[in-house]
C-alpha cells in the first residue's frame, strides 16, 4: 500500500528537502559509504547486502549526528526575530540570543553527542542527562563539545524524565529523541535529520532492495528509515524488520501489546544505543501500520557480529561497527541460518538486503575490550585490503 496521511503528518518529503539543503550546507558533510558485503552475501544466500556505513558522519562516529545537531538548529531558529542559516549562527551573528538559551536532553551516548556538537557549533550552553551504565568513554566525548554533563541513577528512561523536570524548572530547552505527550515538534527535527541518511542509501543503491533491516531503540531510527523507503519506492517499497535487543525491546512488545507498551528494568543489554523501554509515540505513528516484521537479538550475537565484520566477513573489507551498529545485520543472519524463520520473512537468493550500520566506535575503550583490537587496526587492515 502506499504511505498514509498518518505517516506524512510525521515525517514527510518537503521537510526532508528542507533538512537536506540544511544539513549539506554544514561544514564535513558528505554523504557516507555504501558498502557491498558480497562474500557475506554468498554466506548467507541472499543476493546482495549493503550496508549504509555511518562510522564516520561528521566527527561524531553516528548517524545521530544527522538528528540532534538539525533538531537544536531549528529550536534556536524558533527564537530568532527572523530566519537565518546555520551559517549565520556558526558566525556567531546571533550570539547575545543564542547564548542565553540552554539545550538539554538525555541520552545513551549518541543522540547526547550530537546535541552538545549542535549546541556548539551554534552557540548554546548545553546540559547531557546519562545514567548509571553510560560508559566514561561516551561522557567523556560529550563533554569534549562543551557540555556539562548530570549523571541520574536508574535506565535510560529516568533519565529522560530527569532532564524535562530540570528544563521545565529552569526555561531550559528539551531536545529528545524520543517524544511523550505534549512533546512533538523537536524528535519530529530529530527523526527527519535521519531521513537524508536513507534518501543517500536511495540513491547509492544500484537496484531496489527488498528488505530493509534496521535497530529498534525508542523507534526514531526504524521510523525514519520506512519513511523515506516508502516514499522512494512507493507500494513497491522493501519490507522492513525491526531488529531489538532482547533485554530491551519496547518496540516489540508494543507490537505484540497492539499499543505503546513501556518495557521496565534495568535494559542492561551492551548495546546501549538501543537500551530503551518506551517506545517514541511520533515513531510509533509511523511504524504501528507500516512496519512488517519485529525481531530480538542477543548480546552475545552482536559482539559476534562486531568481530565478523572487523576480521573482515567471507573475504569483504574489513568495517568498524559499534554495539548499537549489527542489530540489523544480525537478524538477517540469524534468519538466514533459520529456514522457517528466513520463509517467514519472506527472504531467498534473490533478495537484496539493506542493513543500516548506525554508529562506528563510539566508545574506543569498549570496542577494543569487545573485538580485541582498536578501531584504528581495523581500518589500517581495511586499507590493506583494498
Amino acid at each position: 500500500m502506499p504511505i498514509g496521511d498518518r505517516q506524512r503528518a510525521v515525517l514527510n518529503l518537503d521537510a526532508m528537502h528542507k533538512a537536506r539543503d540544511e544539513i549539506r550546507t554544514w561544514p564535513g558533510y558528505a554523504p557516507t559509504p555504501l558498502v557491498s558485503l558480497k562474500g557475506l552475501a554468498k554466506e548467507a544466500k541472499v543476493a546482495s547486502i549493503t550496508y549504509k556505513d555511518e562510522a564516520h558522519r561528521f566527527s561524531l562516529n553516528s548517524f545521530k549526528a544527522l538528528g540532534g545537531a538539525y533538531a537544536v538548529l531549528q529550536l534556536l531558529k524558533s527564537h530568532l526575530p527572523e530566519e537565518v542559516s546555520s551559517s549565520d549562527l556558526m558566525a556567531g551573528r546571533y550570539k547575545d540570543i543564542v547564548s542565553g538559551l540552554t539545550v538539554c536532553c538525555a541520552t545513551d551516548g549518541n543522540h547526547g553527542r550530537s546535541v552538545a556538537w549542535g549546541a556548539q557549533q551554534f552557540g548554546a550552553r548545553c546540559v547531557i542527562y546519562l545514567h548509571a551504565t553510560v560508559s566514561q568513554g561516551r561522557e567523556d566525548a560529550i563533554t569534549r563539545f562543551g557540555a556539562e554533563v548530570r549523571r541520574v541513577d536508574g535506565n535510560y528512561d529516568d533519565s529522560v524524565r530527569q532532564a524535562a523536570r530540570d528544563a521545565e524548572a529552569n526555561g531550559w530547552f528539551v531536545v529528545s529523541d524520543t517524544s511523550y505527550p505534549g512533546y512533538m515538534k523537536v524528535p519530529r527535527d530529530v527523526m527527519q535529520g535521519y531521513t537524508i541518511m536513507i534518501d543517500e542509501a536511495v540513491q547509492q543503491l544500484p537496484e531496489p532492495p527488498t528488505h530493509c533491516f534496521v535497530q529498534g531503540g525508542v523507534g526514531g531510527l526504524a521510523a525514519a528509515a520506512l519513511s523515506q523507503l516508502w516514499e522512494a519506492y512507493g507500494p513497491d517499497r522493501p519490507r522492513v524488520v525491526v531488529v531489538e535487543p532482547d533485554r530491551a525491546a519496547c518496540l516489540y512488545a508494543s507490537v505484540r501489546a497492539g499499543s505503546p507498551t513501556a518495557v521496565e528494568g534495568e535494559l542492561d543489554t551492551l548495546m546501549a544505543g538501543l537500551a530503551c523501554g518506551e517506545v517514541s509515540l511520533l515513531a510509533w505513528e509511523v511504524l504501528d501500520e507500516g512496519v512488517d516484521d519485529f525481531m530480538t537479538v542477543s548480546d552475545d550475537s552482536a559482539v559476534e557480529a562486531m568481530r565478523l565484520l572487523a576480521n573482515g566477513a567471507a573475504g569483504d573489507a574489513p568495517l568498524v561497527a559499534g554495539e548499537s551498529a549489527v542489530a540489523g545485520l544480525v537478524g538477517l543472519l540469524i534468519a538466514r541460518q533459520q529456514p522457517e524463520l528466513s520463509a517467514a520473512l519472506g527472504l531467498d537468493e534473490a533478495s537484496r538486503v539493506l542493513v543500516i550500520g548506525s554508529e562506528g566506535a563510539t566508545d574506543e575503550a569498549v570496542y577494543r575490550e569487545l573485538v580485541g583490537r582498536g578501531s584504528a587496526e581495523v581500518e589500517n587492515e581495511a586499507l590493506e585490503h583494498a
